[in-house]
């Protein structure tokens, strides 16, 4: 295969990791996460790391206890891929709707990624979550939010 065309299939590869990162956690789906995390994955972020992949599946749970939903949308998506491994940096936008309240928490986000080739799988190593800015807003609630 052209080493082009390569490239190209694993930085789509990488890009699908955080989509389903992303809507995993919409959905609350931990068997989409475990697809995309290694086993001795690392996510930090302000104030809390989690270490395994145990323990950043656990994380679903907090999502659901504290928001009534969330909307993650990946934007652009940079990496750079040395054999079976690659960093990069994948921007995205977080909309939480609080559990208690009409207000909603947005969050402008970069995570500083690494990931490795497991099985012909790629997979998330480690997330560093950077919050550029966040915003708290009322929202109108339309019709079923669960």
């Amino acid at each position: 295969m052209n080493d082009d065309v390569e490239a190209m299939l694993d930085q789509a590869a990488l890009r699908r990791t955080a989509e389903i990162y992303a809507q995993g956690a919409d959905r609350r789906d931990k068997t989409a996460w475990e697809s995309v995390l290694a086993e001795n994955c690392v996510i930090e972020g302000p104030g809390f790391t989690l270490e395994g992949r145990d323990a950043i599946l656990g994380s679903i749970d907090q999502l659901d206890a504290t928001f009534r939903t969330t909307v993650h949308r990946v934007h652009q998506q940079l990496t750079t891929i040395d054999g079976d491994s690659a960093t990069g940096e994948t921007y995205s936008t977080a909309e939480h709707l609080l559990k208690d309240s009409d207000m909603i928490l947005i969050w402008s986000i970069r995570y500083q990624d690494s990931w490795l080739r497991d099985g012909g799988t790629w997979r998330f190593t480690a997330r560093t979550l950077i919050i550029d800015w966040e915003e708290n807003r009322p929202v109108t609630l339309q019709g079923d939010t669960q």
